[in-house]
């Protein structure tokens, strides 16, 4: 039976209408490839950090605008599944997040309202461990160097200025015990109880190079202590490994051969998965670095390295007191936070997070407060042996006793008015006794 006309012309035009439709939806769908599924705000003293969590590889365009100051950022083909209300509440330099209308109908358009003009690092990162696709915004105060510069006498004249650098930090977690621990949290409240003890101490002075919750870039922590002007710089870590078995601490310091344990290629490693789940792999440079006064510094390089192996020395034998020891003397690693050549420096592994026992005590505020004790102790007999010129523990120093018949370690600690356990501690005596001949250090009345 053949179909009238118009029955038949209207089924056409309703099979049409509807392949449209699909061919239309389908399309749209196409458009719209990726996604934003998290957006993380990491204030810093220096810069805020903000990273943009990706279903896939970012596609992406900004430009600023000024009067008032403001960030667009256009993401193509992408939605945001992300709440922006409250991004900003906690940022000294973000005033709000909030959308606009984008070119494409597919795209989002992000609008970051900022309190002023800030210099600007856009870049994207691929996936790297815990993390996938990312776009990492990062906002620098301008004219910081120079607001730091008039700030400078604040530190007493004479300190022996000791960086700390608590590793890792922000969207870096670091290791990860097996009960959940972050590396970066122990890493910080032990910098910070070890902050407290060298500024207890009369004739030394502590610099922290991450103070809270945010990412320094690798490179970046040895500049920063190069313009804190710190004498020495420890970086604070929490090791671990591919298996829970291995324990206890270590220190490291940098040299020219590569390092050729397992557990030195391991760590090594690790590092650089730090960078790039943190930092970008070096995309953020310091432009201020003066690679003639890098040149010069590095006639130093031999010196450096000796005041890092003999401070080495003397953290591992106040550590040994309170901890098991992974490796009982300096390992060598060539760690990006150890290489600056002008500045000596250590790096310790205060345990093994990926130990059970270890990850236990690792997040036990008493145990953090013996290492940092450790390792403050370690530091301050290296110097008080081997003072800079010029600081008070130059001043201080030691004076010196040979041991004669029938003197005892009480006899000279009363004596010089000092405490026999100052007296063990100064000259790493592990008993009482003494030998007629012997020769030790007496600290100087400050």
């Amino acid at each position: 039976m053949r179909l009238s006309s118009p029955l038949f012309t209207g089924i056409i035009w309703l099979v049409l209408a509807m392949a449209s439709l699909v061919v239309t939806t389908t399309a749209s769908h196409a458009k719209t490839t990726n996604s934003i599924d998290g957006i993380r705000v990491w204030p810093a003293p220096e810069n805020t950090r903000i990273v943009f969590d990706l279903k896939s590889k970012p596609d992406y365009k900004y430009f600023s605008l000024s009067k008032p100051n403001r960030l667009v950022i256009d993401f193509t083909n992408t939605k945001n599944s992300v709440a922006l209300k409250n991004l900003a509440n906690h940022d000294p330099r973000v005033k709000l997040f909030r959308t606009s209308n984008a070119k494409l109908k597919s795209s989002t358009r992000l609008v970051l309202e900022l309190k002023k003009s800030y210099q600007l690092t856009v870049f994207p990162l691929a996936p790297a461990g815990q993390y996938g696709n990312r776009l990492v915004i990062d906002l620098y105060d301008k004219n910081k160097v120079a607001t730091k510069v008039v700030s400078k006498p604040k530190v007493r004249l004479g300190d022996i200025i000791i960086g700390i650098d608590a590793g890792h930090g922000g969207e870096d977690p670091g290791s990860i015990g097996a009960k959940g621990t972050h590396e970066k949290r122990v890493t910080l409240a032990i910098a910070k109880k070890l902050q407290t003890l060298i500024n207890k101490e009369k004739g030394m002075k502590a610099v922290m190079i991450r103070s809270g919750d945010y990412y320094v870039d690798l490179n970046r922590r040895t500049s920063l202590a190069r313009k804190k002007h710190v004498d020495f710089l420890v970086s604070i870590h929490a090791d671990a490994f591919r298996t829970p078995g291995p324990s206890g601490a270590s220190v490291w310091v940098v040299t020219k051969r590569r390092a050729e344990s397992e557990l030195a290629r391991w760590l090594l490693k690790r590092e650089k998965k730090s960078e790039l789940l943190g930092g970008g792999g070096g995309v953020i440079k310091n432009t201020s670095d003066s690679h003639l006064a890098l040149a010069l510094a590095d006639m130093s390089k031999e010196h450096s390295l000796g005041v890092s192996f003999g401070v080495a020395n003397n953290v591992i034998s106040q550590l040994r007191k309170i901890t098991k020891m992974h490796k009982k003397t300096p390992q060598n690693g060539n760690f990006a936070v150890l290489k600056s050549s002008d500045i000596p420096s250590i790096l310790v592994e205060t345990g093994f997070i990926s130990n059970h026992k270890e990850e236990k005590n690792l997040t036990w505020s008493k145990h953090q407060q013996s290492l940092a004790g450790a390792i403050h102790v370690g530091i301050r007999n290296y110097f008080m042996a081997h003072p800079l010129t010029g600081s008070y523990f130059a001043a201080v120093g030691y004076k010196k006793h040979k041991v004669r018949s029938g003197e005892s370690l009480s006899v000279l600690a009363q004596r010089y008015n000092i405490s026999m356990a100052t007296l063990k501690s100064v000259n790493n005596l592990k008993s009482n006794a003494l030998r007629i001949g012997q020769t030790l250090k007496i600290p100087r009345a400050g």
